[in-house]
């Protein structure tokens, strides 16, 4: 059976829906990834111990196991504790929680390098310690990790597909359907590929602009 690639236009409202919601799980867990990064960052670098070893603890566990094992946790294993969350949703807090915490290691270390000369001179001028670090410190090391940050983003998109194994209906999956009806996996899967591919060109151009205006703020 050779190649058609006749049967893509036909199923082009299924792909189009698919790369939709990969977009929107993208987005969601990227803005989860941002600020649960920065929340973690803060809790382990000032966080009393009692936070701080929780958050080291999820930050372990969250590193050391497969993204997907977290997703079949969060969407299957809470329901026995009485939370079913639906599955757009778990998905959104497993990509999110997992890259979190890489962007909290990020942010620890830009965090660190911001000079100590700029957070004594700010509570010199009567700046509280919360005041310093939201006002000029963490503002200095997030501007520093956008580029990094922006690579996490790459990688979360590519990691979404996984959100179809709990049943999203993201573009792998809407792919995958398409292949069930018309037996026709190279071409879907081609196609699918295709629509992470400009997917990706365009998270890479936004993120490139954002680095430009950053640059130029300083």
């Amino acid at each position: 059976m050779g190649l058609d690639f006749s049967v893509v236009p036909g199923y082009f409202g299924v792909l189009a829906m698919g790369a939709g919601w990969t977009i929107a799980i993208t987005v969601c867990a990227g803005v989860l990834s941002f600020f649960g990064g920065i929340v973690f960052a803060v809790i382990a670098l000032y966080g009393h111990w009692a936070l701080r070893l929780p958050v080291r603890a999820f930050a372990f566990l969250f590193m050391g196991t497969p993204l997907l094992l977290q997703l079949f946790l969060i969407y299957f294993g809470l329901i026995q504790i009485g939370i079913d969350l639906p599955a757009f949703v778990a998905g959104v807090i497993g990509l999110g929680l997992h890259f979190a915490v890489y962007n909290s290691e990020l942010i620890q270390a830009s965090i660190l390098a911001v000079d100590k000369g700029q957070y004594e001179g700010a509570r010199t001028l009567g700046l509280s310690r919360g005041q310093t670090l939201r006002r000029v410190v963490i503002p200095q090391a997030v501007r520093a990790v956008i580029p990094p940050m922006g690579n996490n983003m790459i990688a979360l998109l590519k990691d979404s597909a996984l959100v179809s194994v709990i049943g999203v209906m993201e573009l792998t999956l809407a792919a995958q359907q398409a292949i069930s009806r018309t037996y026709r996996p190279f071409e879907f899967y081609l196609a699918a590929a295709f629509c992470y591919y400009i997917i990706n060109l365009a998270l890479e151009a936004g993120l490139r602009r954002l680095e430009r205006r950053i640059a130029a703020s300083r």
